[in-house]
């Protein structure tokens, strides 16, 4: 104790001269992250939420109805609305200072602090604008307010210029704010991408069908490969479901018609409007926002938005005496659809500045009661629709189900006896023994609906994968390994890959790539060769992998119906089974996910009509170091090797199909 005594004692030269106080905006540039969470590229694009986020308050309180967006030369981005215009009379309580300049360079000054000014607002803190103020090397605001035009410069949070009478307008209103964020907090190489902010601009045109985004952006600012428009006029009128509607466009749905609507909250309170659809297969997306401000971590809203679902799917459950239905939870019904979800409420609670998280509780209620009756009347309008949805839901609870128990006893297969974590995106047959199994690797969503649908539930798998495999063979390991779509593919076989494979524990005796017949096609049936030649070799060895062979063409005269391969195979088939008969109907397949379920089957599922392409590889040491060398060559990291590939066998191409 004496010890620490002593010790206390020769600090004691801490006193009042030790006490620092930051003044006006000093605070928010030392410690950026506790005002936009950081100083990396999400906070970088906050600064452009909180100067939007106002032009949408004075949208949505119905003062304004345009919004522009324009993304300048040099990095700087200009925002104007034709709202009210921010206040730029002088302030009652800061003598010699406009209500404009307190804004900008005082933390917790605004006008929504009350309800008087905006009923629902994004900005409630009072520390957005300002806030950017502190983080821009500089701001020029321009306010046109009866019919006068005002200007006003800042930098990094410092009044520059006083208020500069610009002159008369007679047709503009509103305010236009330009701002460059400040290296010194952001870094010399930090700039507001144009992607992002037409995201942004597009997203926030879409949660308020009343405003009209004009978005711009200089030419030079956009990449090569990005399809950001230079010019676009934003303006949905349908709202989310317009969103929805875009979104799921190409996707096989359980219900035809999406579950969209708008309500009022009672004794105005707000209101709220959603958008929901379920794909059959694939991955499903959740998008919240409280009075335009996005929560990614979801919050009460979310909460009444998923009880009034479960809670009216239940009740139908019970009203068409499936029993079954009482076990079903909110992930059942929710877990996997597309979703959209927008109120607006006085007085929103969020955790911490950037918003991520609601957490009103009344939302929750509200929510929940608005939506739970329009839901009710949803589904009671089209019984058809309605069993769809409960069927479906109902199939994903025996799947949770069926998942729970692997967890809980170890799966009695020939494939070992140890617990097994299946990808969900996987619909595992029912054999309980490798003997006989197949796996179908399938391309999309809807190649993968309509494989589910054609195959034989005892031995055929389907697993679907999104787009283009990664191609492992120009991949770092850290990202081979951080790759989803490779992730759900090791899993689902079981195997393990490399020095780690084990043939005992692959899950099916046939894994077949099955992809459309045309060019892109074959380029992913070529990166998942190149993922099995690199990652299990001695699964190629053994002779477990395959490649289907679905048509392209469906050629039909009267009763007689043939299917084609290719144009080769076409041609023969005109010659040999339909001479002479007259016009025949010849048909193109787009696409797996285009082909009837039946005709799926019939071609390239059922055992007893298809054809099936074993993929080998040469087992003596010499040919397979050749194979290693063309797949690198091919593959690889080195363009130029495949130019030198493509230069030196052209000669040998008789002809080119493109």
């Amino acid at each position: 104790m004496s010890d620490l005594f002593e010790v206390s004692q020769t600090k004691s030269d801490y006193s009042a001269k030790d006490i620092e106080v930051l003044e006006g905006l000093e605070p928010v540039r030392q410690r950026p992250g506790m005002y936009i969470g950081g100083t990396d590229d999400n906070a970088l694009h906050h600064l452009v939420a909180e100067i939007l986020d106002n032009s949408m308050d004075e949208a949505v309180a119905g003062h304004a109805n345009r919004i522009e967006m324009q993304l300048n030369d040099d990095g700087s981005l200009t925002i104007t609305d034709n709202g009210r215009g921010i206040p730029t009379d002088p302030h009652p309580k800061y003598p010699g200072k406009s209500a404009l300049e307190v804004i900008l360079t005082t933390l917790h000054s605004g006008g929504k602090f009350n309800s008087d000014a905006y009923a629902t607002s994004g900005g409630l803190h009072g520390v957005g604008i300002s806030v950017v103020n502190a983080l821009s090397e500089w701001m020029t605001v321009e306010v046109a307010r009866d019919k006068q035009l005002k200007q006003q410069k800042f930098s990094r949070g410092k009044t520059v210029t006083g208020l500069e009478d610009l002159g008369s307008v007679n047709n503009r209103r509103g305010t236009k704010i330009t701002f460059l964020p400040d290296h010194e907090i952001f870094g010399v190489k930090a700039k507001l991408k144009p992607a992002r902010l037409y995201k942004m601009a597009r997203s926030k045109a879409y949660l308020f069908r009343g405003v009209e985004i004009r978005w711009r952006c200089a030419a030079d600012l956009i990449e090569k490969d990005d399809k950001t428009p230079v010019e676009a006029t934003l303006h949905f009128p349908g709202g989310l479901a317009d969103y929805l509607k875009e979104t799921v466009s190409k996707r096989t749905c359980v219900t035809e018609e999406p579950f969209a609507g708008f309500a009022k909250f009672p004794d105005e309170q707000g209101q709220v409007e959603w958008a929901l659809a379920w794909p059959e297969f694939g991955d499903g997306f959740s998008n919240s926002y409280c009075n335009t401000i996005p929560t990614p971590q979801g919050g009460t809203h979310e909460s009444g938005l998923r009880a009034a679902l479960i809670k009216g799917l239940k009740a139908y459950g019970e009203l068409v005496n499936n029993k079954k239905a009482a076990q079903l939870t909110g992930e059942d019904i929710s877990g996997s659809s597309c979703a959209m979800l927008s109120v607006f409420i006085r007085d929103p609670q969020f955790q911490g500045q950037t918003k991520d998280k609601l957490s009103t509780a009344e939302a929750a209620r509200l929510t929940e009661n608005a939506i739970r009756d329009a839901f009710d009347h949803w589904l009671a309008d089209q019984p058809n629709r309605a069993n769809n949805l409960l069927t479906w839901a109902l199939e994903r609870l025996e799947e949770r189900l069926r998942r729970k128990q692997e967890r809980e006893i170890k799966r009695k297969t020939a494939v070992g006896k140890r617990k097994l974590r299946l990808p969900g995106k996987l619909t595992d047959c029912s054999s309980d023994s490798s003997e006989g199994t197949e796996i179908y690797i399938v391309e999309g969503d809807s190649a993968g609906g309509s494989a589910k649908q054609a195959r034989d539930r005892k031995t055929q798998a389907v697993l679907p994968i999104r787009g283009k495999i990664l191609n492992v063979a120009s991949a770092t390991r850290d990202k081979i390994a951080a790759n989803q779509e490779v992730r759900d593919l090791i899993q689902a076989l079981g195997c393990g890959t490399r020095e780690g494979y084990d043939r005992e524990s692959l899950r099916y005796e046939k894994v077949i790539i099955m992809t459309d017949a045309d060019v892109d096609g074959a380029h992913i049936a070529t990166l998942l060769m190149t993922f099995f030649f690199q990652e299990m070799p001695q699964l190629v060895l053994d002779g477990n992998l395959y490649l289907a062979q679905p048509p392209l063409y469906r050629l039909a005269k009267g009763g007689n119906v043939h299917y084609a391969r290719d144009d080769a195979h076409k041609d023969e088939l005109m010659e040999t089974e339909f001479a002479g008969k007259g016009k025949i109907e010849v048909s193109r397949f787009k696409g797996l996910g285009e082909m009837p379920p039946a005709q799926l089957k019939e071609t390239t599922m059922a055992i007893e009509n298809r054809t099936l392409l074993r993929v080998t590889l040469p087992t003596e040491y010499a040919e397979r170091a050749i194979t290693n060398k063309l797949v690198d060559d091919l593959m690889g990291k080195k363009p130029e090797r495949r130019f030198e590939f493509i230069r030196d066998n052209a000669d040998s191409v008789a002809e080119l199909d493109i």
